[in-house]
């Protein structure tokens, strides 16, 4: 079947996931695994659901994150911990559908931060790319910080015999949720690649996991940072094999958006041999515009100033790299912190 990054079929994908999503519902996904369940992490045990954005003078704050078995929830509740200890906020971390979805509750106020890719960022604000956004700009959406390289994983099985992006021609592949940043990264990638003749499935990874073990799909494409987890759950019992993105095909992509830098999944992730070259975007905290300065200000103090408590992606966050690829409008509050 023949699939292009058609903008009349996209709005179509992700219209209900993404403007309903802005206007009030519950929207569509986007960024590393979208896996989310409905799990918020809270100190204290006694509150278990997300009420909304910071109300003013409050001390409760809300942070959504991205699916369980991605990057973004566990870092999250590593930023919780360091924030609680430094501060007198309290987080919510709260397991979304990642960058749409958190794009959606930020422009609402229903998040105080969220973490997003910095495509879906710039998308977002200003009102492009994705028809979710398309002519509808999030005004209110505002940079904090970027962290580390959202990488680009293009899976699949070794018994589906594909070892170049050329092998996926006419095969089955899943390009993430419906109106997922994930599926637009997914597509923008394979038409740059000239593959246009392949069969789609929309789902999130871990469903996508179960369709390559049972040999429903032959390829997945996951964003997230390495090692996702539910990838590494993958790799425990089947043998993974990453698709290289490199050479040509990694100029061609590059060249398609402004987006994409150039990455590698090292030895050893995943059980890999070698380090497999590929592509990648950016995770970043996002906040809106009605968060007061010096909340985003001591937030951003709190997390920056005690990196060395982190364990997760401590090799790419940092205070001086934090504006790096930033695709947005900066906080007044960040750049009270940054300079």
């Amino acid at each position: 079947m023949t699939r292009k990054l058609n903008r009349r079929e996209f709005i179509a994908a992700t219209g209900v996931a993404g403007v309903a999503g802005l206007a009030g519902c519950t929207g569509g996904n986007g960024g590393e695994d979208t896996t989310a369940e409905d799990t918020t992490t809270e100190s204290g045990g006694e509150e278990t659901t997300t009420e909304g954005g910071n109300e003013s003078g409050s001390s409760r704050l809300s942070w959504h994150a991205g699916g369980t078995g991605g990057t973004y929830f566990p870092l999250s509740n590593e930023f919780k911990s360091v924030v609680e200890a430094n501060t007198d906020f309290t987080l919510q971390v709260q397991s979304t559908g990642a960058s749409v979805e958190n794009v959606g509750s930020l422009a609402r106020g229903d998040a105080d931060f969220a973490l997003i890719q910095n495509d879906v960022a710039y998308f977002a604000r200003n009102g492009e790319g994705i028809e979710a956004f398309q002519g509808n700009p999030v005004e209110n959406l505002r940079g904090v910080a970027t962290l580390y390289p959202e990488t680009i994983h293009i899976i699949t099985l070794a018994d589906t015999g594909i070892e170049s992006v050329g092998d996926l021609s006419g095969a089955t592949i899943n390009t993430g949720d419906l109106g997922s940043g994930t599926q637009v990264n997914a597509l923008q990638i394979l038409e740059a690649l000239g593959i246009s003749d392949y069969s789609e499935q929309n789902t999130g990874f871990s469903q996508a996991s179960d369709q390559l073990k049972n040999g429903d799909i032959d390829a997945a494409f996951v964003v997230g940072g390495w090692p996702v987890g539910a990838i590494e759950e993958l790799a425990a019992t089947e043998d993974v094999v990453v698709v290289p993105v490199d050479g040509e095909d990694r100029e061609a992509v590059k060249g398609a958006a402004p987006f994409y830098a150039d990455d590698e999944i090292p030895a050893g992730t995943y059980g890999l041999e070698s380090a497999v070259p590929t592509v990648s975007v950016q995770a970043m905290i996002a906040t809106n515009a009605e968060q007061p300065d010096a909340t985003v200000e001591e937030v951003s103090a709190a997390i920056f100033d005690n990196v060395d408590d982190l364990t997760i992606k401590t090799d790419f966050i940092s205070k001086e790299t934090a504006q790096d690829g930033m695709s947005i409008e900066l906080h007044p509050g960040a750049q009270a912190y940054f300079g």
